[in-house]
């Protein structure tokens, strides 16, 4: 989940997701499954199946794992036909709410997805209806390892990224989507250790909740995130203490 994305608030929904480990292999396993079918089984020419596979080993899932998902979206082995689905809506406050999801059924995943927004006062809404107030980028985050924003600005700008922040011993990279795959690659090639990488939907605007409103968004963001067809969800919420 991001929220204004900011990496304290990635980390830390990421610290809680990553204690359910067999629900994020299930995750990465269709990410892997969704990019090879997409891009062919190659990762070499299939930048999203090389950063699927990257982050799949970052949780160290086991190899055979991994070239069983590629192998059953490229039809060497019987698998699944999985889709994609982008579903928009607002949740409490009137915060927009962006919910990815990889399914093998349409008809279940946006029953479960509409009934999850309308339980956590929230509603789904039409496709188009709250898309506008975000970006699709790529989001880099690694440690500060050490280095000075002007290392990492040198190698992120000449690779193309669009912006920098640091915070809380992180540097957040902010790319277009066609300079995510050169900017990583740069950065790995650099020496830079990434903690995170992947694209999202970053909110142009924020709206700041806080107390009771704050709580009652965050149900809904973890009852989507729970849900098994649901691979991620962003918000222009800013969560205030």
């Amino acid at each position: 989940m991001s929220g204004h994305s900011k990496w304290s608030t990635i980390k830390r929904k990421k610290a809680a997701i990553d204690a359910k480990r067999g629900k994020i292999f299930t995750k990465l396993i269709k990410e892997i499954t969704i990019s090879a079918r997409e891009g062919g089984g190659d990762p070499a020419a299939n930048p999203r199946l090389r950063l699927a596979i990257d982050n799949a080993k970052a949780a160290n899932m086991p190899q055979d794992n991994i070239d069983r998902a590629v192998k059953k979206a490229t039809g060497e082995l019987e698998g699944v036909t999985y889709y994609e689905l982008t579903y928009e809506g607002y949740g409490p406050s009137g915060v927009a709410v962006m919910v990815e999801s990889v399914t093998d059924n349409k008809n279940r995943t946006v029953a479960e997805v509409r009934h999850l927004f309308s339980k956590y006062n929230g509603s789904l809404g039409e496709t188009g209806s709250v898309s506008w107030m975000f970006d699709h980028k790529g989001v880099i985050a690694l440690p500060e390892q050490g280095k000075t924003e002007d290392d990492i600005m040198e190698i992120i700008l000449e690779a193309g990224a669009d912006d920098m922040e640091g915070e809380e011993g992180f540097f957040e990279v902010t790319t277009s989507l066609e300079s995510f795959e050169p900017v990583r690659r740069a950065l790995i090639d650099g020496g830079f250790e990434i903690e995170n990488a992947s694209m999202q939907w970053v909110a142009k605007n924020n709206i700041e909740v806080t107390g009771e409103d704050a709580e009652k968004v965050m149900k809904l963001i973890d009852a989507l995130e729970d849900s098994d067809d649901v691979q991620n969800v962003f918000t222009n919420a800013d969560f205030q203490e």
